[in-house]
């Protein structure tokens, strides 16, 4: 089996190379100054070039803010890169691999998510990548579509990194406790893809670990986890201004995915224990 993967310098690009590598797949890790995913003729040449069986889009414009500003940009890389993937894709007969993210939905609802509901984004970025889903839908002959949340992993920032920081400089930290999402780590969410391509059975997918909590319990488990004895103090998203508008609610349901993989996701508890343990830092 031979895997090309976009955005492989990322945090979820970098787990699945690794664990690719680990199962004996051949791999074709691609950053964005190897692959540029917005280039239509750049795309085809390096795909029928290499021919590979999966091509797994880890690729993305992923500035929540600035896309409220580069909008065009954001739409660019997150909507016309899996277009361009998917219309490669077909010409080899690969399987495209693509993920998406709950901030496609409004967050306006109290239950978790199910891939029936009807995405409805808030923001630009959001917007573009139910873009992205909607090139995949349109486009792709073969593909898993999956939805993820709140991601962290060992490659790049993320808000447990975010967390671990503020702890290094402050005695007192504020956390919103109204917005409310699945932590889901890298690793585990690499392993469950490469379960899931497995299978053959295509489609639209959620994927994090199991469970939900605030940003404020998140980064409360974190520093709990770590000895921390500063001052955690919840706030409220409205006392932070920022250009984008986060969903309130954005939990995922992972329906559909559990019962083809045949196993539930660890907790986020139990992922978070594992990164930090993983990073040093329990």
């Amino acid at each position: 089996m031979k895997l090309l993967i976009t955005g492989a310098h990322g945090q979820l690009g970098q787990d699945m190379t690794n664990l690719c590598r680990r199962s004996r797949y051949e791999v074709l890790p691609c950053s964005s100054q190897d692959l540029d995913i917005t280039d239509y003729y750049t795309v085809l040449e390096y795909v029928s070039k290499t021919h590979p069986d999966f091509i797994v889009n880890c690729a993305a414009y992923n500035a929540v803010d600035m896309a409220e500003k580069e909008w065009e940009k954001a739409f660019f890389v997150n909507g016309t890169g899996p277009k361009n993937l998917a219309l490669a894709a077909n010409m080899v007969g690969a399987v495209l691999v693509h993920y998406s993210t709950d901030y496609v939905f409004n967050g306006q609802i109290d239950r978790p998510y199910t891939i029936v509901d009807f995405p409805t984004p808030i923001s630009k970025y959001g917007e573009s990548k139910l873009l992205g889903e909607q090139q995949v839908l349109r486009h792709a002959h073969s593909y898993y579509l999956i939805r993820i949340s709140w991601v962290f992993g060992s490659g790049n920032m993320n808000f447990v990194k975010k967390v671990l920081e503020w702890s290094e400089k402050q005695d007192l930290i504020t956390v919103v406790d109204d917005q409310i999402s699945s932590p889901t780590y890298t690793y585990d969410l690499a392993k469950a893809t490469l379960d899931l391509i497995k299978t053959g059975q295509y489609g639209l997918y959620h994927c994090t670990n199991a469970g939900f909590c605030s940003r404020y319990d998140f980064a409360s488990y974190i520093l709990q986890k770590i000895g921390w004895t500063g001052d955690l103090v919840p706030g409220k998203s409205g006392e932070f201004k920022t250009p984008a508008i986060r969903p309130s609610f954005s939990a995922l349901d992972n329906f559909g995915i559990t019962q083809v993989m045949g196993y539930t996701m660890p907790s986020w508890q139990d992922a978070v224990d594992r990164f930090l343990h993983e990073i040093g830092r329990i």
